[in-house]
């Protein structure tokens, strides 16, 4: 009668070998999920693994990936996205996420071998090309990024990120009225991003524009006035310039809305040592070293300047 009963209630073969591993791969499927939604991540990674153990499921793969990578265990979240692609070898969106993994663990020709697999699947896919574009500029191969970047924009022509991207390069290679052609697109489509106006900025003063870079500079400060690069390009402007007393207000604005802002301090004190006032600009050097003892102004301390004035020369924002 018992028999006939558990029959009756959970079916014939519930009792099976097949069966029970099945409930058990459910049930810690599952525990993972939840675990994982808040936050314990360490213990969605037992219950996925052991599932794991019971069945190689896509879904349960995902979710390790993500659970490895909240615990900033690369390597391992690298290893399960392979084993994503072994199941899934024409997936494209599975090859990019092992990408972007491989990008966060530096490893860019595994980046860029990804991301051609993605292109030879297809062809029109820009988010492979502007991947593989941040990876060759990672390794230095500048040229070979902005081909890359071009083959992304000429299918998205709207692909704002790229067009950013390729500007920036064209700071390093010279190709400044290109850059501002691409900064142009940017701006049109982003008219609030502000690394746009610093960027479009930076090609100005690079192009002698230094009235149109510091207009720039300046609208950034408007946007967002908690904005550090913004403040730190237009004072160098300034000091560049030689308008110490504008840099140093400038300076002494962004200290007062920021006031552990490190390179502002250091910055202020190269506008201050500019006009002889060697105290206050010591000061100023201090209170940066106070503020971010492993800072570039931390070299000076270390003997790496032989005097107080170099330490100031040849600076690079």
């Amino acid at each position: 009668m018992a028999n006939f009963l558990k029959s009756l209630f959970f079916g014939e073969g519930d009792t099976s070998e097949e069966a029970k591993m099945n409930r058990d791969f459910d049930v810690l499927k599952y525990d993972g999920i939840k675990a994982l939604k808040i936050g314990k991540n360490v213990y969605a990674i037992r219950c996925f693994n052991e599932a794991l153990k019971l069945q190689e499921d896509v879904e349960v793969l995902e979710h390790l990936v993500s659970a490895y990578t909240r615990e900033d265990r690369m390597e391992d979240a690298i290893e399960t996205a392979g084993r994503l692609v072994e199941i899934e070898p024409e997936n494209g969106a599975v090859l990019l996420m092992r990408a972007n993994l491989n990008f966060v663990a530096e490893k860019y020709d595994a980046v860029i071998a990804d991301c051609d697999r993605v292109l030879a699947l297809e062809a029109s896919n820009a988010s492979a090309y502007y991947l593989a574009a941040r990876a060759k500029k990672a390794a230095g191969d500048i040229l070979g990024a902005i081909v890359s970047l071009s083959q992304a924009i000429a299918i998205r022509e709207d692909f704002a990120e790229a067009l950013l991207a390729r500007a920036e390069m064209m700071l390093q290679t010279g190709d400044y009225k290109d850059g501002l052609s691409d900064m142009e697109k940017v701006i049109q489509l982003l008219p609030e991003e502000e690394n746009a106006y610093l960027v479009r900025g930076r090609l100005y003063e690079a192009s002698g524009e230094r009235t149109a870079a510091e207009k720039d500079y300046a609208y950034v400060t408007e946007l967002n006035p908690f904005n550090e690069q913004a403040y730190l390009q237009l004072g160098s402007l300034y000091m560049q310039s030689e308008q110490a007393d504008r840099a140093i207000e400038l300076l002494d604005e962004a200290i007062e809305l920021k006031p552990d802002f490190a390179k502002a301090y250091a910055e202020r004190g190269r506008a201050k040592l500019m006009k002889g006032d060697k105290n206050g600009s010591l000061e100023d050097m201090k209170k940066s070293l106070e503020l971010n003892p492993e800072g570039e102004e931390a070299r000076h301390i270390n003997g790496k300047f032989s005097n107080f004035e170099e330490m100031y020369s040849n600076r690079i924002l």
